[in-house]
């Protein structure tokens, strides 16, 4: 039978469950365990994609077209595997599905009700993943925090499965705070108490309590911990800050946590290996040289609308054996302060994706700057259009050339609404989501960086390069160098007198891992290193051919 291990949180949000969850699964995977993970979230939004990012982080993508939680993400990431619909699960989901069925008679005359139906349809969710193919611990994340409102059902839901499964095959792993009050010296486990007072109300015991902690936790503190939680002091593990989250299974490690959770549930495992986990920590820590990337977007001051990028440009310099600075710069000072101010220091520039006009000309410039002065670029589904956008205007010579998301008017839509999105009104689910090919052409800067012909990648947008125009920007010493064949859509493009500079419609950061970095990543971090080495030798950024321009012309 699959064993369920059940992670929630308590006192604050962002303590870092799905990190938990990922290294539980982590740990679990390396004795040779089949494992999965699920996020339940309980919005009543059907998925997160239109949400703002200001709200909820990052939207990631999978290959079946999922836009799901960025805690999949790190699930991705950690156990290196690929997440579906089935892993993802939010209340909109939850009570569309009910509602649904109550419109079709299923319920024959019943009332429906949060328990019975709402919660089966949890359960019914959280055993599909298990159905699917063979699984020894299935671990399921509730979003949230204990004592709100929204997260009850779910909540009731793995107190029921408990009932149903029995304690050995179940088990509550609680994250909670625990914080050093610097001005008394105290640490203080009141808020931890109150948490699991919270959950033991509602008819759930914890078993293990993961303390999030910016100081090491006493022996004592441990055992009060313990005692007022009604666990054993060996159940109380501290979670304590790191200087990566890819240090955390390492630390949990050592805390014993893996090797708890199997004792308890009584699972046969082998010893945990854990190699490729150590080496990738110890080939960040041997990092000598720093090199600068410039992300140049919309959401640059709430960081977890770009996770993926944070963390497949971690990737990318640890596989070049460098520290990678990231320097976060808000599009729309771009526009006011100009790209000279922001962007001189940088030895890499990178535009991420993004929606709306808001910053649209920063991004622009950025491209330009990047172009012109000769420094290696990258630019991810919106960077890729803006960069076409600058080359139409300023080399092709197309004047006021744009994307018609932005300004309907324009004489020359270099990027416009993919064919498939006219008369789409609603928004929900209704992009070009997931995987799909691309065909990539020999001699390109991507071909060198894939090594291969072809590839899969996610996407997630409704403006697509305007193939109307690719004969005039390729006679411009624009380079297409990736197709989506079946449709001729263009996937990658290059300007083949620069150092490198490639720009993709779909986004490769979802597919990257710690221990196989992204191709793009791993050649852009690369050309930034070189890009440094060259400074440092007495080379300066090359001088722009003109003055970057804040218009549209």
């Amino acid at each position: 039978m699959t064993k369920f291990v059940f992670v929630t949180g308590g006192v604050v949000s962002s303590l870092g469950k799905g990190i938990a969850a990922s290294s539980i699964g982590t740990l679990l995977k390396s004795r040779g365990l089949q494992v999965s993970l699920q996020k339940l979230d309980p919005y009543l939004n059907v998925d997160p994609g239109t949400m703002s990012p200001y709200q909820h982080g990052e939207v990631y993508v999978t290959d079946d077209g999922a836009e799901t939680d960025l805690d999949v993400g790190h699930y991705e990431r950690f156990l290196h595997v690929s997440m579906g619909k089935a892993n993802s699960v939010t209340a909109g989901q939850i009570y569309d599905a009910i509602i649904q069925k109550e419109r079709r008679g299923d319920y024959l005359g019943r009332t429906v009700q949060v328990i019975p139906h709402v919660t089966d349809e949890i359960k019914a969710r959280m055993l599909a993943p298990t159905r699917r193919q063979q699984v020894d611990v299935a671990i399921v994340e509730i979003g949230g925090t204990v004592g709100d409102i929204e997260s009850l059902p779910f909540l009731e839901a793995i107190r029921q499965m408990r009932l149903e499964y029995t304690r050995l095959n179940t088990m509550f792993v609680h994250v909670t705070l625990v914080p050093h009050l610097g001005a008394a010296r105290e640490i203080k486990t009141k808020p931890t108490q109150h948490s699991v007072k919270e959950l033991r109300e509602i008819g759930i015991q914890p078993d293990i309590l993961l303390c999030r902690c910016e100081v090491p936790l006493p022996q004592e503190v441990k055992e009060k911990i313990g005692l007022f939680c009604n666990v054993s002091t060996e159940s109380v593990i501290e979670a304590i800050d790191v200087s990566s989250i890819y240090e955390v299974p390492l630390a949990f490690h050592r805390g014993g946590l893996d090797q708890l959770i199997v004792q308890t549930l009584h699972i046969e495992a082998g010893p945990p290996d854990l190699r490729a986990w150590q080496a990738f920590s110890d080939r960040m820590r041997a990092a000598r040289e720093t090199v600068t990337i410039a992300v140049v977007g919309k959401y640059t001051h709430l960081r977890d609308a770009y996770k993926s990028i944070q963390e497949a440009i971690t990737h990318g310099g640890v596989a070049n054996g460098v520290n990678v600075k990231v320097e976060w710069v808000e599009s729309e000072r771009v526009e006011l302060d100009g790209a000279e101010a922001l962007l001189a220091g940088a030895h890499g520039i990178l535009i991420p994706g993004g929606f709306g006009e808001r910053g649209i000309e920063g991004m622009v410039q950025a491209a330009r700057f990047a172009r012109d002065r000769k420094i290696p670029f990258l630019g991810i589904c919106l960077g890729m259009q803006c960069a076409v956008i600058d080359f139409a205007r300023h080399v092709a010579k197309l004047e006021n050339a744009d994307s018609s998301e932005f300004h309907a008017g324009t004489p020359h839509p270099v990027i416009d609404l993919l064919p498939d999105q006219h008369g789409v009104d609603k928004k929900g689910g209704t992009m070009r989501l997931g995987a799909y090919t691309c065909a990539i052409e020999n001699g390109s800067r991507a071909r060198e960086a894939y090594g291969v012909a072809t590839v899969a990648e996610r996407h997630r947008h409704r403006y697509e390069f305007n193939n109307a125009y690719r004969e005039r920007l390729e006679a411009a010493g624009l380079q297409v160098t990736g197709l989506y064949p079946e449709k001729s859509l263009v996937e990658i493009v290059e300007f083949p007198d620069h150092p490198w500079f490639v720009g993709v419609q779909f986004h490769p950061e979802l597919r990257s891992r710690p221990s196989d970095p992204h191709p793009l990543f791993r050649g852009f971090v690369r050309a930034t290193n070189a890009e440094r080495t060259r400074r440092e030798g007495g080379g300066a950024p090359s001088p722009p051919d003109r003055a970057p321009s804040a218009t549209r012309a």
